[in-house]
């Protein structure tokens, strides 16, 4: 299977955006992600796939808490910045809920804790159980589709 023709392929997935974060030696830190999914209701799991060299491995274990921000257009910026594209100018609006940093200004806030940590080829699989979560701004959300950024236009009926 050709890589770059499967992540093609799975780009034609619209998903929606995230960053999430975690303390990195006491600081906050962050990753982009559209690679999250819910997983069970009861309890209630969230999982995400985290590529092998980043740096999220080093920083969260078993038991280690880490936040899920579910991002709105107006978060562009945010997301670029944990993407691979940082701004030093940028002040990322990180708070604080629980002891794990989150973003402010995102459309929801999910705090979840490591229980499952799963080798699944070039990524591990993350299964955390929810602790809280918040619901933050009524907004749009950021889309990514077909490798690009993308905005609602219109709202099926």
């Amino acid at each position: 299977m050709d890589p770059k023709f499967l992540r093609s392929m799975m780009g034609l997935f619209a998903t929606g955006v995230t960053v999430v974060s975690y303390k990195a030696n006491e600081t906050p830190a962050g990753m982009t992600a559209n690679a999250f999914m819910s997983v069970s209701l009861d309890p209630a799991l969230i999982l995400i796939s985290v590529r092998v060299e980043s740096k999220f491995n080093e920083y969260v274990k078993l038991g280690d808490c880490y936040a899920v921000n579910l991002l709105a257009e107006a978060q562009l910026d945010i997301s670029n910045h944990f993407g691979g594209r940082p701004d030093s100018s940028l002040q990322v609006p990180f708070t604080d809920q629980n002891g794990t940093p989150i973003v402010k200004g995102s459309l929801a806030h999910i705090v979840a804790k490591t229980v499952d940590i799963h080798k699944a080829g070039d990524h591990n699989l993350f299964i955390a159980e929810v602790q809280d979560i918040q619901e933050g701004q009524q907004e749009n959300p950021l889309l990514f589709y077909a490798g690009k950024y993308r905005k609602i236009d219109e709202m099926v009926a």
